[in-house]
């Protein structure tokens, strides 16, 4: 004997049909709900009366429960009930009956359905197949032109440009390495795995993972617009990798330094002391127009890697050095190649990169300096420099909650592990319990 639950759940599956006409004589009442007056602790369910063959008279039946009591708000609960007062009607109206075995009218219902699923199934295939013949597969070059498009919408000018430069380079490898490979559905899982490993081969881990990143981004897109069926390059492992930091400078390199650019390069060693003096990373420093300075306040905006607009104040030791701004427009970018404010058509990144190598040029070469020093060296520089100093006079905490304000880092957490990697905490020195584990 089929039970009311597995009928209710089994024609929930099909499509609901009209409200009944309940004004003839019938058998059954109207299905309600019970609601316990919106109480959550206790158990909602579907009641209703039917007429007991034996008596003649409308009985209450079992009431309904499903599943509705495992929902935690009032509108999930309900909503489900709801569901199942209207199925309820609809088999009551099909001959169910409580009093006598259901089992003939389970399976009608279960024929119909199978029925239903199968003319489904066949219409599905047959849109499928239609789709195929009408819609085109894309080339590569128009199926990764289309993501970039999409991507351009979402990302600053930077991210875009590395994306630009990584499809670049991936459509360029295809073409020497796999030229039988013209549609997007042609790529594959094993094919970029190839590409990935000859990048880590000719470059590094975190390049390789860069690549990985843009490639599997701009895939998503792809299948996020029916393009692809799926995002196979997700699939593909990260691979641990050794990030790579800029060294501190010792106290005397940056001092020669310093004294070197104040001869023969003062708009490169204003543009270092922004990134020294307030904490900037190169790119930010780029960023800089006049009018992000606050003459009136001393103060400076910019835009962060971890915020949109940051504040910081200009220190005395900073704003001694810059010349007046105060007749410039504030449309002029504050460090261009031959003066303080003025036109530079170009991208920030680009700024970024010239500066460095200018730096290069009057700076590391002559000085002998690795590929480990660079313009950011100059940042954890001061930041290590400002911490021992607080710490002379404070306890850590108060010397970090301090330089937190300056550095302009997002949490108490992200500064101390900034302060680990640039090695700038040190302990003191430890000889007298090394001598103490002799005695």
């Amino acid at each position: 004997m089929s039970s009311l639950k597995e009928l209710i759940i089994l024609d929930a599956q099909n499509e609901y049909e009209s409200a009944y006409d309940l004004s003839v004589n019938r058998n059954f009442s109207t299905p309600k709900i019970y609601s316990a007056n919106d109480d959550l602790k206790k158990r909602w369910y579907i009641y209703f009366s039917f007429r007991d063959p034996k008596l003649g008279k409308m009985k209450r039946v079992t009431p309904f429960y499903g599943n509705a009591n495992k929902y935690k708000t009032k509108e999930e609960r309900l909503s489900v009930l709801v569901t199942y007062r209207k199925v309820l009607l609809k088999l009551l109206k099909q001959g169910y009956n409580p009093f006598v075995d259901n089992t003939e009218l389970y399976l009608q219902i279960r024929c119909k359905a199978l029925i239903k699923e199968d003319q489904n199934s066949k219409k599905d295939s047959s849109n499928s197949l239609t789709a195929v013949v009408e819609k085109p597969i894309m080339n590569l070059k128009e199926a990764f032109d289309f993501g970039l498009k999409q991507k351009e919408k979402l990302v600053n000018s930077t991210t875009k440009r590395g994306y630009d430069n990584h499809v670049k380079n991936f459509l360029e490898w295809l073409n020497d390495n796999h030229p039988e490979v013209k549609t997007i559905d042609t790529l594959n899982k094993q094919i970029v795995s190839g590409f990935l490993n000859d990048v880590l081969d000719k470059t590094s881990a975190r390049n390789r993972n860069n690549y990985r990143t843009d490639l599997s981004s701009i895939m998503q897109v792809l299948e996020d617009n029916d393009i692809i069926a799926s995002n196979f390059i997700k699939k593909i492992p990260v691979l641990k990798s050794i990030p790579e930091r800029n060294k501190t400078y010792t106290n005397k390199t940056q001092e020669e330094i310093f004294e070197c650019l104040e001869k023969k390069d003062p708009i490169l060693l204003l543009y270092i002391k922004f990134i020294s003096y307030n904490f900037l990373r190169p790119i930010e420093v780029s960023r800089l127009t006049i009018g992000d300075i606050n003459i009136k306040e001393r103060t400076i905006q910019f835009k962060a890697k971890n915020s949109p607009l940051k504040t910081k104040i200009i220190p005395e030791i900073l704003w001694d050095d810059l010349p007046d701004l105060s007749k410039l427009s504030k449309d002029l970018v504050l460090f261009t190649p031959d003066q303080i404010g003025g036109i530079w058509e170009t991208e920030t990144g680009n700024r970024r990169d010239y500066f460095s190598k200018r730096f290069k040029k009057v700076v590391k070469d002559p000085f002998g300096l690795s590929k480990d020093y660079g313009l950011y060296s100059f940042r954890h520089t001061y930041i290590t420099k400002l911490y021992r100093a607080l710490m002379i006079n404070s306890s850590p905490f108060e010397a970090k909650s301090k330089l937190l304000l300056i550095t302009g880092h997002t949490s108490m957490t992200a500064l101390e592990k900034y302060l680990r990697d640039i090695d700038a905490e040190l302990p003191a020195d430890y000889s007298e319990m090394l001598k103490n584990t002799h005695e």
